[in-house]
């Protein structure tokens, strides 16, 4: 039933784990895991995975238990045997492996392009561009003179950080509750592509981004989370440049934009997915805002924005291809073609 979704995920996951294998071997590097704060891969995995099912079956239990310990376990029995199926038991232990070793294997590839491509960037004819598009006017003054660079760069700070928590906790929801596996697959499966095509953008068009590689034009801005991220990770690849330090990861790197892509796609998922109007019009603001975030704290040009929706428009229609979606004419609207054996096809 999901077998073209099993075979892009498993195909995704193992062409970019063997990508970064031959890179890490070609250029003398180690493979590093960014995130590991829960251990080593092996114990991680299962971790996430029962940490998923307990997100589920906690809250729901308590609440329904009325804190009556008697009727927990009842509860518990029927939430595994309703929800808990085989299907959605492979939908998660697919997704978020196949979305972890994907994940991993762009930090890796993210981190190996200053000894891939050298000195080679495009900064200069990005930059170039976004003046052309502000008619000769740098994009930052601009947008620190109409939006202020008080309470204002705060807000903005907080939207853009709010993707690093957005990333995992947004997959773990449809990969747990989508009312039709189909749309766990999707997201799952649009995922995966996003951030692969991401990493390929970073070769094709290798950048530092224009708060890095004109940073003066950013220094009017306050002290928020976002300039501390950057000097973090300025740092951090000077340490993995010019200091070799074998055991950290450089994660700079502007082309394509990957917050535009994936908060665009995420908004995308709740708008044809979900039915709640107050969720969409959440997400479709915060997609908006961290465009803005973007060039307002100088993470991204111009041109990296646009080509972060086009990663996203590609990446959600081919994942919901894969995944059994039919789009109606004009690709206005969308509802899956398979079933599962609890959930029957929903049109509305």
């Amino acid at each position: 039933m999901y077998r073209r979704a099993y075979v892009l995920l498993i195909g995704i996951a193992a062409s970019m784990g063997l990508l970064a294998v031959i890179t890490a071997i070609s250029i003398d590097r180690r493979l590093l895991d960014p995130e590991g704060f829960l251990g080593p891969a092996w114990l991680r995995l299962p971790l996430l995975l029962f940490g998923a099912f307990l997100l589920d079956i906690l809250p729901r239990t308590v609440w329904l238990s009325r804190m009556n310990p008697t009727a927990i376990p009842g509860l518990v029995r029927e939430r595994v045997r309703f929800h808990w199926t085989r299907e959605r038991l492979t939908l998660m232990v697919l997704g978020v492996s196949c979305f972890y070793v994907t994940y991993v294997s762009y930090r890796n590839l993210k981190s190996f392009l200053p000894f891939v491509m050298g000195e080679k960037k495009y900064d200069r004819e990005l930059h170039l561009v976004d003046r052309a598009l502000f008619f000769g006017h740098e994009p930052a003054t601009i947008l620190h003179t109409v939006f202020g660079d008080g309470i204002t760069a705060h807000f903005y700070s907080t939207i853009y950080l709010w993707f690093l928590p957005l990333v995992p906790l947004a997959l773990t929801a449809w990969l747990i509750w989508s009312r039709n596996i189909t749309f766990g697959y999707w997201f799952a499966t649009s995922q995966c592509i996003a951030w692969t095509l991401g990493t390929a953008s970073y070769y094709a068009l290798p950048t530092l981004g224009p708060g890095f590689h004109y940073p003066w034009l950013y220094a009017d801005l306050p002290e928020t989370g976002s300039s501390a991220l950057m000097d973090s990770l300025y740092y951090g690849r000077s340490n993995v440049v010019n200091s070799d330090l074998a055991n950290a990861v450089q994660s700079v790197a502007g082309f394509a934009s990957l917050h535009t892509a994936i908060t665009l796609l995420v908004a995308l998922m709740v708008q044809y997915t979900l039915r709640n109007k107050v969720l969409k019009c959440i997400f479709w603001a915060n997609f908006a805002v961290t465009v803005v975030a973007t060039l307002y704290f100088g993470w991204h040009y111009v041109a990296d924005d646009i080509a972060g929706v086009a990663i996203a428009l590609i990446s959600f229609y081919v994942g919901g291809v894969a995944s059994g979606q039919k789009f109606d004419r004009h690709g206005l609207s969308a509802h899956p073609t398979s079933t599962t054996s609890a959930v029957p096809v929903d049109v509305d």
